[in-house]
């Protein structure tokens, strides 16, 4: 099984930094990043803002994970009648 080490830089109080080492399981590095980043945002009491997102130390994916995120969040939007 294949695994990656991501680090996630982001601001809230202050400038934080969390990491870990997290296995693929047939998922691309910018999935496992999102949801990461979401179990971050979480647990954050105030407002986490993203600042960059590493994998393996080296490569950034920070761009691709935000990207992923908004397009979650069109498709809230865009699907928030069919709630009703």
């Amino acid at each position: 099984m294949y695994a990656i080490t991501i680090e996630i830089h982001y601001t809230a109080a202050s400038r934080l930094v969390q990491g870990g080492s997290f296995p693929l399981r047939g998922r691309r590095p910018e999935q496992v990043a999102l949801a990461f980043w979401k179990e971050i945002r979480k647990q954050m009491s105030q407002h986490a803002q993203l600042e960059q997102i590493l994998v393996n130390g080296d490569q950034d994916i920070t761009e691709l994970v935000a990207e992923m995120e908004r397009e979650e969040l069109r498709n809230i939007d865009a699907n928030w009648s069919l709630l009703f």
